[in-house]
């Protein structure tokens, strides 16, 4: 992974990213990254240590920032065949401030409730799985579900639609390739937990171009080689028959394991055989997360960064003349939340920060914002990040302590929230978001500017997505 070096201050003006005026015209491809599990705070967070202040990501330049609400359809663990537990969401609730005495149990502990309006974000949140098939799908699910109905029925994703147009799919993530949010855009199943016949249809399937993540079956969390792997080891890649023949190519996808072939593919020097890659890094969890001990440093040798494996399957996804989607995940920021661990959420989230930048990087130098767009969101909260005096100021920020130094902060809870999450976008189609939201004054708690005071649904990623594209499909959703 790459050292975390900050910018100096004094260059940022040269180096940041500005978003030239665009004339929008249909998108040839889309690259959608999503940071897993980052409230706004979380954001700000990252932003904060690597350059000391706010406004210098490259997302801060696009034509959109908005926000996303996240709620499920239920809150149920399997298909329910019914309108119970329907879930509803309004925005206003957030910014209640009225005193309560509850008490949120959490996994690391309990958590004061201190205003309704927290309660109320801890309340009926989603899990990665029916987020993942909101965005992918257009359609609000149970959690648990990968593309899966309330109704029992399997649910068309946009990689396939993105398939059938003639255009490549590509996948990326920091965490396992069959977990939930990888999963959501390539395959279906009623439960997220069915890592084996998740792994077993992406590498089945062969439906996307170009897949990447962890969940190694010969490496432990640390990057070490396991001598005699269990069965269980091999799960996410679909059962130990499937890496036997993903092994032995005899699946439609080149095999590619070490940080020197991730390296090499990223900077077009690697040889392919085929038009298909399966990059598996040599980690059963995560890119860094999982390593030994809990804060900065000490990162694993064995392991590409996610702007490495960005530009690697940009590389091999422009390939295609009718274009491409693309999805990039930085799946640990979410479990950093859920261990309250700031050193390695600001660590996780500056890894994906910088493939954002990767991302924006291609389109300058490759392509055009004539006929790309990127959108950078998360899929929901995690852990109500908020400043040291949220306990007394409702949604007070997090307290800025300088470039290279861990901002101070309060947890309020361990797990998902249905906070309203950023969302950026720029490129071809991105006037879409911003034509379908709808205004929400309460996030100028977020210190957000009068015109990104909108927010509209996680499920219209989907649909602004395929009509960026022009994929009439949309229109029967």
């Amino acid at each position: 992974m790459k050292t975390i070096k900050a910018l100096p201050l004094a260059l940022l003006a040269s180096t940041a990213f500005v978003a030239p005026a665009l004339a929008q015209e249909q998108a040839k491809n889309i690259i959608l990254l999503i940071t897993d599990g980052a409230g706004p705070e979380s954001w700000s967070a990252g932003t904060y240590y690597r350059f000391g202040a706010l406004g210098h990501e490259v997302y801060d330049g696009f034509d959109l920032k908005a926000y996303m609400a996240t709620h499920p359809l239920n809150t149920s663990s399997e298909p329910t065949f019914s309108d119970e537990g329907t879930v509803t969401f309004d925005p206003a609730e957030l910014w209640t401030d009225t005193a309560v005495d509850t008490v949120y149990e959490g996994a690391l502990g309990n958590y004061a409730g201190y205003f309704s309006g927290y309660d109320y974000a801890r309340a009926d949140y989603t899990d990665s799985a029916a987020a993942a098939t909101a965005i992918a799908s257009g359609q609000k699910s149970y959690n648990n579900s990968i593309n899966w109905s309330n109704n029992g029925e399997s649910l068309r994703h946009i990689g396939e639609y993105v398939v059938d147009s003639g255009r490549a799919l590509g996948v990326v993530s920091s965490v396992q390739m069959s977990h939930a949010t990888p999963a959501g855009f390539l395959a279906h199943n009623v439960s997220r937990n069915d890592y084996a016949a998740i792994g077993a249809e992406i590498v089945e399937s062969g439906l996307a171009t170009v897949v990447m993540g962890a969940g190694h079956p010969l490496f432990d969390a640390a990057g070490q080689a396991v001598a005699t792997p269990s069965d269980n080891a091999y799960r996410y890649v679909g059962g130990r028959d499937v890496w036997d023949r993903l092994v032995a190519g005899e699946t439609a996808y080149q095999l590619i394991e070490t940080k020197d072939d991730f390296e090499a593919l990223a900077n077009g020097d690697l040889a392919l055989t085929g038009d298909k890659v399966f990059g598996l890094v040599q980690n059963s969890a995560t890119l860094q997360f999982n390593r030994p001990g809990v804060g900065l440093g000490d990162w694993l040798e064995n392991s590409p960064d996610l702007p490495t494996m960005t530009r690697a399957a940009l590389n091999v996804l422009a390939a295609d003349e009718d274009g491409f989607f693309l999805m990039v995940e930085g799946g640990a920021v979410d479990w950093a939340a859920h261990a309250n661990n700031l050193p390695r959420l600001i660590e996780e989230q500056i890894d994906f920060n910088m493939a954002v930048e990767a991302a924006a990087e291609w389109v300058e130098a490759n392509s055009s914002w004539e006929e790309t767009m990127i959108i950078v969101t998360t899929d929901h909260g995690n852990g109500l990040l908020q400043g040291p005096l949220s306990d007394t100021v409702a949604y007070q920020p997090i307290v800025n302590q300088g470039q290279g130094a861990m901002p101070l902060v309060r947890w309020h809870s361990d797990t998902h929230t249905r906070e309203l999450v950023p969302v950026f976008a720029h490129g071809a189609g991105s006037e879409y978001f911003r034509s379908i939201a709808a205004e929400e004054t309460g996030l100028s708690r977020y210190t957000t500017d009068a015109a990104s005071q909108i927010w509209f649904d996680n499920t219209d990623i989907f649909r602004g997505a395929l009509t960026a594209m022009g994929i009439d499909e949309v229109a029967a959703q």
